[in-house]
């Protein structure tokens, strides 16, 4: 009797969630971009959101909160009611590089529920034009016959520009010096002005100047070559498969979100990146659409975090743990 009693009650605890998971959604979904209007964060966010708010119709409506490279936006997430109303698409930076560089607020894995992997970019190595170097051969020969005077450009400390040039450091044991900046523009803005030597940024942030001829493109960090640079060999084709190196997107809800919420929420999300208009418009910003499952995500976000915390720990970058 006791047996059959809790299985009632089971029932009854789960019915409010199926029934909910069955409108789900009922009302607008706020969907948070860690950063400001405009960036590639933004375009992913909005694209897709646009196109769940239509099969779902319901409003998607997108909350920029920049600040801390995408920490306080993903940390308002994981503050937010468990209800899959609020969710965020956030980054690497934000979701595997941060927890590592400095004190955030939030357990990437324990205070948020990862729901799909949305989209990668890969990130790609130029150098300015003045710099001899045709391809990854010639330009790590440079670097070792004139050690610390090349210099490396990122959007920040703790970038994930920056930890590629500290990864690219550590793979071809060079000696290239790191310049931070406030963000990819400045750092293009100065490689432009042949300030600095090189840089690993994303594909869509650098293809306009690499098409002028106002930059030079070394390699890309991508298992396969870029549809939007297909003469640019991959880091692996020049000799260097640990520098498989790209930026990625994922949709995370708050912790505790019911199980049957996040499968709606993967639905819709999935469903809204196979549509042929939306894959259409993220290639052309140089982004590919993945849509795994949420427990793929959860792995790979582990996968990365510890990839990340290891190149942070080996080049001996200074965090604010």
């Amino acid at each position: 009797m006791k047996n059959w009693r809790k299985l009632v009650l089971a029932a009854l605890l789960l019915f409010p969630a199926l029934a909910s998971a069955q409108n789900f959604p009922a009302k607008p979904i706020k969907l948070i971009v860690p950063f400001p209007a405009g960036g590639p964060n933004d375009i992913i966010a909005r694209v897709i959101g646009q196109r769940m708010s239509e099969l779902s119709g319901q409003p998607v409506l997108i909350d920029n909160r920049g600040g801390q490279g995408g920490v306080l936006g993903t940390d308002a997430v994981s503050k937010a009611a468990p209800d899959g109303y609020t969710i965020a698409i956030s980054s690497a930076g934000a979701l595997a590089i941060s927890p590592s560089m400095e004190r955030v607020a939030y357990d990437t894995l324990n205070d948020l529920t990862p729901v799909t992997l949305v989209a990668t970019v890969p990130e790609m190595l130029v150098v300015a034009n003045d710099v001899p170097a045709k391809d990854m051969a010639e330009l790590i020969a440079l670097a070792r016959a004139q050690p610390g005077k090349l210099n490396f450009a990122s959007s920040g400390p703790g970038s994930l520009p920056h930890l590629a040039g500290e990864l690219f450091k550590l793979t071809a044991k060079i000696d290239i010096v790191h310049v931070p900046y406030r963000g990819a523009a400045p750092a293009v803005n100065d490689l432009l002005g042949q300030q600095v030597q090189m840089t690993f940024l994303d594909l869509p942030v650098l293809l306009p100047q690499i098409k002028a001829g106002a930059l030079r493109p070394i390699a890309v960090g991508s298992a396969a070559r870029a549809p939007t640079a297909p003469d640019v060999p991959t880091t692996a084709e020049a000799g260097f498969a640990a520098l498989h190196i790209e930026n990625w997107y994922g949709m995370v809800a708050p912790k505790g979100t019911p199980k049957e919420i996040v499968t709606a929420l993967h639905a819709l999300a999935t469903k809204a990146m196979a549509d042929p208009a939306v894959k259409e418009k993220l290639a052309a910003q140089g982004a590919t659409l993945i849509g795994d499952e949420p427990e793929h995500f959860r792995s790979f976000i582990a996968d990365e975090t510890a990839k990340w915390a290891k190149v942070i720990k080996d080049a001996g970058v200074e965090t604010a743990k």
